[in-house]
Formats: C-alpha cells, structure tokens, sequence
C-alpha cells in the first residue's frame, strides 16, 4: 500500500517523464500527502473541488501552487515539477472513466491540481 492517491498508471507516466528518480518521487508524493491531509479544510473553503472519489479528492488551485509548496518543503524544481504532473496525470486518469477528461484538460491549461487521499 503507498502513502499517496496516485494510483500506478499515471505513476508510471508521471515516472516517465519526471527527471526524479521513480524511488524519489514516490517518497515526495508520500510527503506531500502528509501536508496536503493537513489542509484538507483549506481546500474545501478556498479551492473549487474538481473530483471526489472514495480514494481522493482533487481541487483546482492557483497556478505556481507546485512551485510555491515545492519551495516551502525545500525541493527543487525538478522534484515539484514531478509531483505537480503525477497529481496531473491522476486527475486526468479519474476523468477519463467519468467522461470529463477534456473538461480537466481545458482547466488545467489554466490551473493546477491537488489531489489528496482519503
């Protein structure tokens, strides 16, 4: 069982194309869930809820958030970068089976997106 919401397929995209180790981004996902948990409230009252699932919720939130958080925990920018796109990839997954992929991808060339386990 991982410490995340990001479930394998759009791991394994996100793992592709992150210039991350696959080990090292999977441990950045783990701490990012961490915080993302703790303000999971802050998500409802600020964010717009793009999904809810009985694994995660996802919430649309400004763009640079990735950059902004990765900045706060100390990553560089090839690291929130990789985080940033497997929480994209996982939303993007989501919507294809509820048939609102392209919708996410209209908001996300606007926005980004948390995803965060429940």
């Amino acid at each position: 069982m991982t410490d995340h919401p990001i479930e394998s397929t759009p791991l394994l995209l996100a793992m592709a194309r992150a210039s991350v180790a696959p080990n090292r981004l999977s441990d950045l996902l783990g701490e990012a869930q961490t915080v993302l948990a703790e303000r999971r409230d802050r998500y409802h009252r600020r964010y717009e809820r793009a999904l809810a699932t009985d694994d995660f919720e996802a919430f649309f939130v400004e763009d640079g958030y990735w950059a902004a958080f990765g900045e706060e925990r100390g990553w560089n920018r090839r690291e929130y970068e990789g985080v940033a796109r497997a929480h994209r990839r996982q939303l993007l997954h989501a919507g294809k089976r509820v048939d609102r992929r392209d919708e996410f991808e209209a908001a996300l060339g606007l926005r980004e997106v948390v995803v965060v386990g429940r």
